[in-house]
């Protein structure tokens, strides 16, 4: 535990002194230039080590992994798109993406509809009691998804038939008189793929519950005591008024939310490992590249992913520069 103590104090102190020395350094650089060039310059090498950082972890790695996606399992030498015909050609990478169309699909609507529902209601209890429940909502936000996977293992955990059940569900089942069911190994209608959705909305609730219920508190009051006074119900009030005047943080969760649906990996991971047909992408790459050994597969998968990826992020850039705009 000291060791541990010591190397992390050593590594904030030689960091923070790095940075310090680095950017010493570049000032001291630049007060070299003659006349104005010192004040033109001087940004740019200040920005230079976040720069190299981006460039050396993001998009070097990013430009390799396109390079290996052409590459044979062993990235010795080129085999053209045969990776990416033998993948989208595989049953079984089909399916990888058939399950992740549908996480794509319910997680962020999910997430919004119960984070509405949430923050709806809890705005309409005491100041106390809308506290104590958001805090409460937004409690699992700060456990990982691996820690969630070991909670929620004692709610679908499953033992034969005449033992004690530790699983929630199957103790509700046997108690009663039901037999007691392997929940993570229903694929039928994908139902297991649902109950790990389930996880992954419970974890998100609370992030979504906070902004859309800060976005519905910014609803004018003047706006909803005229619909009020006009003879609209709460329902017409809430769906007329309410919801299009929150689109734009309704957009920024569901992206926020759809992005970490793009990268959920720990949550199947810890929970089947992708058997039992709840594989994703994320997890697909991991099996290919540290148990299959096959880096052209697990690159290919890679670049697929990051396609998937970009409308993604170029929406949600456009919708942040038309709020940037609006205002």
């Amino acid at each position: 535990m000291t060791i541990k103590v010591l190397n992390a104090l050593i590594a904030v102190v030689g960091g923070v002194a790095g940075a310090v020395v680095l950017y010493y350094l570049l000032n001291k650089l630049a007060e070299f230039l003659p006349g104005r060039w010192e004040e033109r310059v001087k940004p740019y090498l200040f920005l230079l080590p976040a720069f190299a950082a981006i460039g050396l972890t993001l998009i070097y790695p990013t430009i390799q992994t396109f390079v290996y996606s052409f590459a044979n399992r062993q990235s010795t030498e080129f085999v053209g798109f045969q990776n990416y015909i033998d993948l989208l050609g595989s049953s079984n990478f089909q399916n990888t993406l058939f399950n992740t169309f549908l996480w794509i699909l319910i997680v962020p609507a999910g997430a919004i509809a119960i984070g509405l529902l949430i923050a709806t209601l809890a705005d309409r209890l005491s100041a106390r009691g809308e506290k104590l429940s958001k805090t409460l909502i937004f409690l699992p936000m700060a456990i990982g998804a691996v820690s969630a996977g070991a909670i929620w293992k004692f709610v679908y955990a499953s033992n034969p038939p005449g033992r004690a059940q530790i699983g929630l569900l199957n103790g509700i089942v046997t108690g009663l008189g039901g037999d007691p069911v392997n929940w993570l190994q229903i694929s039928d209608f994908r139902f297991n793929s649902l109950l790990l959705m389930v996880m992954l909305l419970w974890l998100q609730a609370g992030f979504a519950m906070v902004l859309l219920s800060a976005a519905i508190k910014g609803v004018p009051t003047e706006t909803l005591e005229a619909a009020r006074l006009d003879g609209a119900g709460e329902g017409a009030i809430f769906f007329r008024i309410v919801i299009p005047q929150i689109r734009t943080t309704l957009i920024t969760v569901f992206i926020t939310v759809l992005i970490g649906v793009l990268k959920t990996f720990d949550i199947v991971y810890v929970m089947t490992n992708g058997n039992f047909n709840t594989n994703i992408i994320a997890v697909d790459f991991f099996n290919q590249l540290f148990t299959n050994n096959n880096a052209g597969y697990a690159a290919a998968i890679v670049v697929m992913l990051l396609i998937i990826m970009i409308p993604v992020l170029i929406f949600q850039v456009r919708q942040f520069r038309a709020e940037e705009a609006a205002r």
